[in-house]
């Protein structure tokens, strides 16, 4: 008898536990917001599907890409690699971080690449993370 009492409770707070979690998802609207604050633009097609937000957009690095949403923290699930920084992200970004003549930027397998002159003056080239647009490597 203990035993089915047990299931009995767990039962209920499992189904009050669903309740709760259906309360704490995003709405429409805060996921979209979400997804501009992770960098994507031209949102569309945003739907709950399937326990998840679904969506079309546009990222940082301009790749097309589908989306699955986390309907709780909103974090983007993309169908390809990508970043949440444009081209133009990257460059205003080495400008601050003392780089010059900043060329041949690309977006090759979740790493930006481009070359520039340091603050010394030394030609390099830069590998640069694609979430946090930081230089994680030189030559």
């Amino acid at each position: 008898m203990k035993k089915i009492a047990s299931l009995t409770i767990a039962l209920a707070l499992g189904w009050a536990g669903g309740a709760m979690a259906q309360e704490q998802a995003l709405t429409q609207q805060e996921v979209s917001a979400q997804l501009a604050e992770q960098g994507y633009t031209d949102v569309h097609d945003l739907d709950f599907r399937d326990g998840v937000w679904t969506a079309r957009a546009r990222s940082g690095n301009g790749e097309h890409v589908k989306l699955r949403v986390d309907p709780v923290t909103g974090r983007a699930y993309p169908d390809k690699q990508v970043s949440r920084f444009s081209e133009v992200d990257i460059r205003a970004s080495l400008s601050a971080q003392g780089y010059t003549h900043v060329h041949d930027i690309d977006f090759h397998r979740g790493i930006w690449t481009a070359k520039a002159r340091s603050s010394a003056g030394i030609r390099v080239s830069l590998q640069i993370d694609a979430e946090t647009g930081r230089v994680i490597g030189s030559s």
